[in-house]
């Protein structure tokens, strides 16, 4: 079991994030804070609803405005407090510059307080831009990896269900965030605890971190 006392846990949000990329993790994390005492931040840009629903024309393809559900956050990017994991997901609302910059920004400035950086999807293109992963290891949505690997500095992994290098765990598209945070929570915290949440939720997990055949299917070679 990790020694924490209390794990402060947050999770940042942005107009248009995946939301199971949030809620994957979340759904492990809930179920831990049963057995070990956990803080959660909702942190976003203000302190307005963010909705998962990003603008039609960022979404590729997309013939119609889709739906979307709304969270509430509880602090900002400006007033934080100190964390110990910070989760970071992807999601189309990252395609637009403004909201991709500020969260990159917020990341640059938790980074060096942090125990562990999370990230699922493209979460980890935004961790990119802060510098914090030249010269090491990670992934990203395999659908969108000619975006999601612009920054050529990072050692991209393109075959991958989840990478980790040092304290930075990142994972590929939308429900490997799942897979990253049982293994994440199997190794900081217990496999055995792991294993138990995962059967409650009736959730058979991937254990190997090198499956994945969604690189194939949307044809990611390098």
């Amino acid at each position: 079991m990790a020694d924490f006392n209390v794990t402060r846990l947050g999770i940042a949000i942005f107009p248009g994030f995946a939301l199971l990329d949030v809620a994957g993790p979340m759904q492990f994390f809930n179920q831990l804070s049963a057995i070990q005492p956990f803080e959660l931040s909702v942190i976003a840009k203000t302190m307005d609803p963010v909705n998962t629903r990003p603008p039609k024309d960022l979404v590729p393809n997309a013939k119609y405005q889709g739906i979307g559900e709304s969270w509430q956050p509880t602090h900002t990017y400006d007033n934080a407090s100190d964390l110990d994991i910070l989760l970071v997901p992807g999601g189309f609302g990252l395609r637009d510059e403004t909201v991709f910059n500020d969260l990159a920004a917020f990341i640059k400035k938790q980074y060096p307080k942090l125990k562990y950086l999370l990230s699922v999807c493209t979460g980890s293109t935004a961790i990119a831009a802060t510098g914090i992963l030249d010269g090491r290891k990670a992934t990203s949505n395999k659908r969108s990896w000619s975006w999601a690997t612009q920054f050529e500095t990072v050692n991209w992994v393109p075959k991958a269900r989840w990478v980790v290098d040092g304290n930075i765990w990142s994972s590929s598209g939308v429900a490997a965030g799942m897979d990253m945070t049982y293994a994440f929570i199997s190794t900081i915290f217990s496999s055995e605890i792991a294993t138990e949440i995962a059967n409650v939720m009736e959730y058979e997990p991937h254990t190997d971190s090198a499956w994945d055949p969604f690189s194939d299917i949307w044809k990611v070679s390098s």
